[in-house]
């Protein structure tokens, strides 16, 4: 038998804490760790398996026989096994062995708190310390008003493996996109990147949502420590990361979490709120206490031991109803009759109470794509307490006003004024993410309709729109330069594309709103409140034109944006004005940079005309699918 030392680093109140699903660190117990024990170098394991007879390490330490390395279970009842084994080394791989009560299954399982796993398709953990010298104190202690909801939230989305690679197709390392990835978000002046799952997942096509090291970034790309590395060059440029976080479900592969230690431990019991129809995966059991701790303590490892600026949480929508994607019969209502998953509920508060009580100047997102009412309202008041949550509605009611011809635009103004019946019910994000440039959608260039000219103008009009439209704002990868074919995760962005001039005027686009959008406080000091809002004319259906005002804390400081959907150009058109004085257009989508026609506007004067209810006017000019934004 091999030498295993009864050792732990859980006190009773660390014990205490975990059974009552209130230990937000477990991270720092459970897992791996390289520790020195009676002036011997070595490695504490600790495993949650309370349903097993045994429990062992096997590894490249002891050519994987189970005899060796028995764990000891704690006699407190918390399933812990734990042990101290001496000359096992950083950059050994690993599993546990475990046996259980349950029809004496066996089982070979990943650790679920490694740091590091091995490269896919291989599965097993790596033992790692991942220490790192961060270099990001001046970010950490201003990105509390960096990162607050009353500043500029531009936000790039990219999937680390297809936004840009080798020549032989060969991945991106973390320390490559520590310089190619850092330097463009800053030139293109997005205030954060937003990181498709990074933690460690077995197959290529789920794109990293379905997960099996929850702990550990995924060795694809390189070591911990240089994704360590990736966030803090981002630090150090100014750029907030926010990560895709997955607490709802995750997938049946054998090394995984699902049916851990021979008894559904992870995933709820009863299959219909334990399965998920739609991805074919386990969904966690939210009303068991060492469940909620583990997620807790994942959502809370990222921030604290990577940094990260921002949690975006996946898929909320189906954690939040029990009959979400299923039939009739195929799930039960909750004590009080209804569809809600009182458990997943409750676990969502407690987990948005825990991060923002143990982390300043931080955010949680909510992808969530129904009316749940509060999503992004505090938990004291009855919210669900994110941060914010992304405008599902918008995206798509935009997405299907731009589709069609301009023609018949004026039929469906409606599509676009309706997101303003709402948009301050919660603090939202305008999303063009990875989901609408996939399966078939085509890209957004190619949702256009029209010639070139007019395809690339209605998307220059539609980024236009988005920015000046109230709330934050998210874009994927490819979209900021026109990309024209599907995202396609097994290969580089078509780079090549901005060798053409409505490509390159895409991306000058993009560099120049986004200095806009940061330049102007009107655009983001009220984002998420009806005080930072006022429509000039929604009603303007026949010429397809929209008039809207957009204001920040100073008066002084108010911009008005005018748009107009039709490839006509609309000249002379008056517009109602607040106040009297000069009028100076800051940025005209027709601008010959950006491949327009160069319909632009000089410095007009107010006249005493009265209009649109306003004691002053201007007249000016709206370019053919163009939208210009006048102070």
């Amino acid at each position: 038998m091999g030498n295993v030392i009864p050792h732990s680093l859980f006190s009773d109140f660390d014990i205490d804490l975990f059974k009552s699903g209130k230990h937000y660190r477990l991270y720092e117990k459970l897992g791996s760790h390289i520790i020195e024990l009676n002036s011997e170098k070595g490695v504490y394991f600790a495993v949650w398996a309370p349903s097993a007879k045994a429990v062992s390490v096997i590894g490249s330490f002891n050519f994987w026989q189970d005899q060796d390395h028995p764990l000891n279970v704690r006699w407190d009842g918390s399933g812990i096994w734990e042990g101290f084994i001496p000359g096992v080394n950083k950059g050994a791989i690993y599993k546990y062995k475990i046996e259980s009560h349950n029809n004496n299954i066996v089982t070979e399982k990943a650790d679920p708190f490694a740091r590091y796993c091995e490269h896919p398709p291989h599965t097993a953990s790596v033992i790692w310390d991942a220490t790192y010298a961060w270099e990001d104190e001046k970010w950490m202690g201003y990105r509390e008003d960096k990162n607050a909801l009353d500043k500029p939230y531009s936000v790039y989305e990219v999937h680390l493996g297809s936004w840009k690679r080798k020549e032989d197709n060969r991945y991106l390392s973390y320390e490559d996109l520590a310089n190619d990835l850092v330097g463009y978000v800053k030139e293109m002046g997005f205030t954060h990147v937003e990181f498709m799952p990074v933690m460690e997942y077995p197959y290529d096509p789920s794109w990293g949502y379905q997960l099996t090291g929850y702990f550990a970034p995924t060795s694809r790309f390189g070591k911990p420590e240089d994704f360590k590395l990736l966030v803090d060059k981002l630090h150090q440029n100014d750029i907030g990361v926010i990560l895709d976080w997955v607490p709802s479900h995750f997938p049946e592969d054998a090394h995984g979490l699902g049916f851990f230690d021979g008894s559904h431990l992870y995933e709820h019991p009863d299959r219909r709120k334990g399965y998920h129809p739609d991805w074919k995966s386990l969904i966690f059991n939210y009303g068991r206490n060492e469940v909620r701790a583990f997620l807790i303590s994942n959502a809370l490892f990222w921030l604290d031991q990577y940094h990260a600026d921002a949690l975006r949480v996946d898929a909320v929508a189906s954690m939040l109803y029990l009959d979400y994607s299923r039939e009739e019969g195929e799930w039960e209502p909750n004590m009080f009759g209804n569809n809600e998953n009182l458990e997943a509920i409750s676990f969502i508060r407690e987990l948005n109470e825990a991060v923002y009580g143990n982390f300043k100047g931080v955010q949680t997102i909510a992808e969530e794509s129904t009316s749940f009412s509060m999503v992004s309202r505090p938990v004291n008041i009855g919210g669900l307490g994110f941060g914010m949550k992304w405008m599902m509605g918008w995206m798509h009611d935009t997405l299907t006003y731009f589709k069609k011809e301009p023609l018949y635009r004026k039929y469906h103004q409606n599509d676009l004024t309706f997101s303003m019946t709402y948009a301050f019910t919660e603090n939202f994000m305008l999303p063009f993410s990875h989901d609408e440039v996939v399966y078939g959608k085509q890209s957004l260039l190619y949702r256009m309709p029209g010639d070139e000219w007019q395809r690339f103008a209605n998307l220059r009009l539609l980024y236009g729109y988005m920015f000046t439209h109230p709330g934050a704002n998210l874009l994927f990868m490819g979209a900021e330069f026109g990309q024209s074919e599907e995202w396609n995760f097994q290969q580089s962005l078509d780079w090549h594309l901005l060798q053409y001039d409505y490509h390159l005027g895409i991306q000058q686009l993009i560099k120049d709103l986004n200095k806009i959008y940061k330049a102007y406080p009107a655009l983001y000091e009220k984002q998420f409140s009806n005080e930072g809002f006022q429509w000039i004319d929604y009603g303007d259906h026949e010429n397809s034109v929209l008039t809207y005002i957009r204001k920040g804390h100073d008066l002084k400081n108010d911009i008005f944006v005018a748009c107009n959907f039709t490839p006509v150009s609309r000249e002379n058109y008056r517009i109602g004005i607040p106040k009297s004085g000069t009028v100076k257009e800051i940025f005209n989508s027709d601008h010959k940079d950006y491949g327009g026609s160069h319909s632009l506007n000089t410095k007009i004067k107010t006249s005493k005309t009265p209009w649109h209810g306003y004691k002053h006017s201007v007249e000016i000019t709206i370019p053919p699918l163009g939208i210009v934004i006048f102070k």
